[in-house]
């Protein structure tokens, strides 16, 4: 694989030099599956090979490439001028293969050094392996975690046994402020999560969780925000369905807009969750339950079209893959918004929300106009509970006419 990067032997050779030398070959080919280009694996293996020669130099082995030590070759590539040579995603992707060929890397994702890390990792276990909580939900959960942690004790020692009732309704107060009720909302719900951990593995004795401060959201308080008749159609109308990622995006939007797709679902998609023999397609939705949904035509057309024409080739098994190197799928739901809201914008449709939720609200909306019931609406949307699906008792206007009272002295 490298003498297709580098076919100057000479070149070749010196990149070979030093400890990373028989891995060199292991990198370039996993560089060339994620579909990076030529001049982005130059570029990376430049990296490596200047990695190698500082190991040379300093007597150490591939054995010895950990956190620790990359750390010190990030700082000495910037002492001697040369920034561009600490690519943190190349070093990452390096430290990952050393550990998988067996050759005694010290895994990065559980090295990190401070206390402060180590309860943060251990957290996030439990909610993975014990709460069988989402990938997503982690995202959402840690932030808050992090924060609290760090203003609490910051590179101080991590004594949890020290955190009291003021720490958590102080942090809330400061914070609170900054987001949107339904923001501030999750923040109260991971700190009761993470402080009632705290509790069950005998870190702290006080029940802390009660002291997190309620933020006042009410059920149905709002009215749900959707496109308007006809807007659907015309986002679709303009997708760039002549490009591969425009044939990627016009197969997502027809999942959220047909089928009312969550965009964690989206992601989590795999190609062993559809039957074509049957014309289904499974979900993993919230609480990692599984639901079966038919596929219809319009959507397993444009699904066969993206697999067939536009998917890059790769060894994952997402059906929707990057656009750009690395070839893989998404890392989390943001992908899936980010494509809503370049259709919209591409569309021209201001819209009040611009996530993929919008295609979610608007299809239930649409089938409300329809005559569907609220326990059809929220059979399609998978509600495990009808008072889910009651919000959209609210936009029924035809409906709600018949229930309002008669103005005093007559109609106005």
């Amino acid at each position: 694989m490298t003498t297709r990067l580098f076919t100057n032997p000479r070149s070749l050779q010196e990149r070979c030099d030093g400890p990373l030398g028989p891995h060199i070959d292991a990198y370039a080919a996993r560089l060339r599956e994620q579909g990076y280009s030529y001049e982005a694996a130059r570029n990376q293996l430049r990296v490596i090979a200047d990695l190698s020669r500082w190991l040379q130099r300093r007597n150490l082995t591939a054995t010895d490439v950990g956190p620790r030590a990359i750390a010190r070759y990030v700082q000495d590539c910037k002492r001697r001028g040369h920034p561009e040579r600490a690519n943190r995603s190349a070093l990452r992707k390096l430290v990952g293969l050393l550990r998988e060929r067996g050759d005694g890397a010290e895994d990065v994702s559980r090295a990190r050094s401070s206390a402060r890390g180590r309860v943060e990792e251990d957290f996030q276990g439990y909610l993975l392996q014990e709460r069988a909580l989402s990938p997503a939900t982690l995202l959402n959960y840690l932030p808050f975690v992090h924060a609290l942690l760090s203003e609490r004790f910051g590179a101080g020692a991590m004594r949890l046994h020290r955190l009291c009732a003021a720490d958590i309704t102080g942090f809330v107060q400061r914070h609170a402020h900054r987001y949107s009720p339904g923001r501030a909302k999750l923040m109260t719900t991971a700190l009761r999560s993470f402080l009632r951990y705290l509790r069950l593995r005998g870190e702290i004795d006080a029940d802390l969780a009660a002291s997190v401060p309620c933020v006042p959201r009410w059920s149905l308080s709002g009215v749900p925000k959707c496109l308007a008749p006809g807007q659907v159609q015309q986002v679709l109308e303009h997708c760039e369905r002549h490009t591969p990622a425009g044939i990627r995006d016009y197969a997502i939007l027809l999942l959220l807009a047909r089928l009312g797709l969550r965009a964690g679902e989206i992601v989590s998609l795999t190609l062993e969750d559809i039957d074509w023999a049957e014309g289904t397609i499974t979900l993993h939705g919230k609480g990692r339950r599984c639901t079966q949904l038919p596929l219809p035509q319009e959507v397993g057309q444009a699904l066969a079209q993206y697999l067939k024409q536009a998917r890059p080739r790769c060894s994952g098994r997402h059906v929707f893959i990057r656009d750009h190197a690395p070839r893989q799928g998404f890392a989390n739901s943001s992908a899936v918004c980010c494509v809503v809201e370049r259709a919209l914008a591409r569309s021209g449709i201001d819209s009040a929300r611009r996530g993929a939720h919008v295609f979610r609200h608007t299809l239930a909306t649409d089938m409300l106009r329809q005559g569907a019931s609220l326990t059809e609406i929220g059979q399609l949307l998978r509600h495990r509970h009808p008072s889910t699906t009651s919000i959209y008792a609210k936009v029924d206007l035809s409906a709600l006419r018949t229930l309002a009272l008669p103005w005093p002295g007559g109609r106005r």
